[in-house]
Parts: structure tokens; C-alpha cells; sequence
């Protein structure tokens, strides 16, 4: 870590908290992450030896804590007391974030990795019931291979499949990739999407009332932009 070269306790607090992907790695520790590789799919573009480097280094610092996995076979990570009071540092840049931030999505952001991790440990599983569910998500612009993905919802916990599962679907959606993500960013309405066509519904009435709990999209998400750009979004 680069020192500010001052006993200022924000230059101290700033050393740590503000260098490269650390924000980022405290948001998906405090969302539940715990696993390398849960990490690593949370800063995609972060080389697993850099990943690996700055865990080491925070638990150096006393804000992250390596444990022995269940099986004892690796390592799990979890905040510490002073890990979890950057938490609502993290909350706070993403309200700021929301209101301030560019809106329309450079090339570069539009990630599908980041889309899918995100809404694999953000969805509520239980939001059809306590039966299995399966949601199949069809990405209109992405490549044979990469364009469709299957949402199985089973007992309080949700798995991403590339694969058909062979279950019956339950709700079948279909948009461009852009558009999913300012709906999960909150830029576009869950209704607005299904009134103009940017997101097809099919499946059962019931089903359909419940994708909006399905979602279950963040709070940061009902947060709007002060931009005016955001209309245009």
C-alpha cells in the first residue's frame, strides 16, 4: 500500500480503504461472499495473484479474517469488527453512486459475468414457494452458448446453470443484456421494461406476479439519479 506519508487518521484510514478493489472486495465480503472464487467472480477484471495479494494484505490489517473451510481442505474469508465498520462506507458510495454516476453504460461495464453473479446471490429463491422453481433468462444479443441461463430455485437457495436443468420452467425472460443490467441497477422499471418491450414475461399469471420478489432488487436501486441524463436511459 502506498503511505500518504501523514498521521492524519483519514490519510491512515484512507491508505487501506482507498486503494484499487478494496471497496469492492469489502462489498462482496459483506454481502455474503466468503470463497476465492465467489471473490473472484465479483471483481472479474482483478488477476486472481492481485485478488490474493490484497486478501493477505487486509488480513494483515485486521479488517478481513481467514478461516478453515467446513471441509477443511481451504480457506474462507470474513469481515472482522473493523471490517464491518467499512460497510457503511461502501452503502454510502453506492447511494452517492446512483444519484451522481454516469448512467448510460460505457462498453467496458457491460459485463455478463457481473450481471449473473450478481443476481445468482441476490435473487429471493423462496419468492415462488417452498416447490422448485426455474426461471430461464434469455439474453437477446449474447453469442450461442453465453445467451441462455437457468435460474433453479430450491429450499431458501438459488444455482446458475448454463445447462438445461430438465426442470419444468416457471417464467421464461427474454431482454438484451444492457437493459437486465439498468433494470437490476434500477435506471429501468420492472414495469416500464414489460410495457415497452424491452423485457418478455411468458409463463403463468402467478409467476409473473411474483418476478418483481423474485428480483429482489437492491436498495440502492430505488435510489434516483439526479443527472438528466438518467432519463434517457
Amino acid at each position: 500500500m502506498k503511505s500518504y506519508g501523514q498521521f492524519c487518521p483519514v490519510a491512515k484510514a484512507a491508505e487501506l480503504f482507498c486503494e484499487r478493489w478494496t471497496p469492492l472486495i469489502v462489498r462482496d465480503l459483506a454481502f455474503g461472499a466468503s470463497r476465492f472464487s465467489e471473490l473472484q467472480r465479483g471483481v472479474p477484471l482483478m488477476s486472481p495473484t492481485l485478488l490474493s495479494r490484497r486478501l493477505k494484505q487486509l488480513v494483515a490489517e485486521g479488517v478481513v479474517e481467514r478461516r478453515r473451510s467446513a471441509t477443511g481442505k481451504s480457506w474462507t474469508y470474513h469481515l472482522t469488527p473493523a471490517g464491518v465498520e467499512f460497510v457503511p462506507l461502501v452503502e454510502t458510495l453506492g447511494v452517492w453512486g446512483q444519484r451522481w454516476s454516469r448512467r448510460q453504460l460505457a462498453e467496458g461495464e457491460i459485463d455478463l459475468g457481473l450481471l449473473l453473479w450478481t443476481l445468482e446471490r441476490s435473487v429471493k429463491a423462496n419468492a415462488f414457494g417452498k416447490e422448485r422453481s426455474v426461471i430461464h433468462l434469455h439474453f437477446s444479443d449474447q453469442p450461442s452458448g453465453k445467451d441462455r441461463w437457468w435460474f433453479v430455485n430450491h429450499k431458501d437457495e438459488c444455482e446458475l446453470c448454463l445447462e438445461d436443468p430438465g426442470y419444468d420452467v416457471d417464467l421464461y425472460l427474454t431482454c438484451n443484456l444492457p437493459d437486465m443490467i439498468y433494470l437490476v441497477r434500477g435506471d429501468l422499471t420492472l414495469t416500464t421494461a414489460m410495457s415497452t418491450d424491452r423485457l418478455d414475461v411468458m409463463g403463468t399469471s402467478p409467476a409473473k406476479k411474483k418476478l418483481a420478489d423474485w428480483l429482489n432488487l437492491s436498495p440502492l436501486s430505488q435510489i434516483k439519479s439526479n443527472l438528466p441524463e438518467a432519463a434517457a436511459v
